[in-house]
């Protein structure tokens, strides 16, 4: 029988790391690659943003490749092994959804995703607080939204929006107010992690806000590169009434996504 696509994947990974393979990889240990790791998910994330599924499909590659080698790092060091990963993952969906594999009935998303907490916390029973869990590895940014939404289940919320609008304008007022350098840093840190909760109640994610708006930032700040570029401007020598020209004319040349 034909070896499978992962399984000629996985050979490939042992010769690699063999004695017989390559030296860059049998160096490697699960610190080395830590970054790695880290770069190609959010490569991959930049291909759903951009709609691109050829490219999407490579970089799940790259994803997977860092699976691949993490596990046999781990298989080396007599730790665990791919099939243990894909056995560990597989039963944990299973069990996660007793809708499916189970008699287990519900009405509708919201109960499918209830049963996912309360199931996620029979698994873990050594976190004692309901803001365990959270990866320290992610952007602050993000950090910010899993610890907002683990506060908001445990009933820790606004009662309406307008008070987290006034929390946000409060915040804003005393980093106005921050005399030293510490200050200032503790109140703005404040007046975004408001903004996230903003977010949030309008059902926004706030990660994804930001990176559209670099996007847009990015975009429109090279069409001002172009345009200063094809008039012969300098934009070092720009005054500040004619950077805010040069500005509006590139944000309407281009579009708002």
């Amino acid at each position: 029988m034909d070896k499978t696509n992962i399984e000629k994947l996985l050979e490939t990974m042992k010769i690699l790391r063999s004695d017989k393979g390559c030296s860059w990889d049998r160096a490697q240990t699960h610190q080395t690659i830590r970054q790695n790791m880290l770069e190609e998910a959010y490569e991959a994330v930049d291909a759903i943003d951009d709609n691109d599924i050829k490219h999407l499909k490579e970089e799940l590659g790259d994803v997977l490749l860092q699976v691949v080698l993490h596990s046999q790092i781990a298989a080396d060091n007599n730790e665990f092994t791919f099939e243990d990963v894909a056995e560990e993952i597989n039963k944990k969906l299973i069990h996660r959804h007793p809708h499916v594999f189970s008699d287990v009935k519900v009405n509708g998303v919201n109960e499918i995703l209830d049963n996912w907490e309360k199931l996620k916390k029979e698994e873990k029973p050594h976190r004692k607080s309901c803001l365990d869990g959270i990866s320290k590895a992610q952007s602050a940014l993000m950090t910010a939204q899993k610890l907002s939404k683990k506060a908001v289940k445990a009933g820790f919320e606004w009662i309406k929006e307008e008070d987290v609008i006034d929390c946000v304008n409060s915040e804003i007022k005393e980093f106005i107010e921050a005399k030293t350098k510490d200050e200032m840093e503790l109140e703005f840190g404040d007046i975004l992690f408001a903004l996230v909760n903003l977010a949030r109640w309008r059902g926004l994610d706030a990660e994804q806000c930001l990176i559209r708006a670099n996007k847009k930032f990015e975009k429109r700040f090279r069409k001002m590169e172009e345009i200063a570029h094809n008039n012969n401007i300098t934009l070092e020598t720009l005054t500040v009434e004619e950077w805010d020209k040069l500005w509006r004319t590139a944000k309407n040349e281009t579009c708002n996504c």
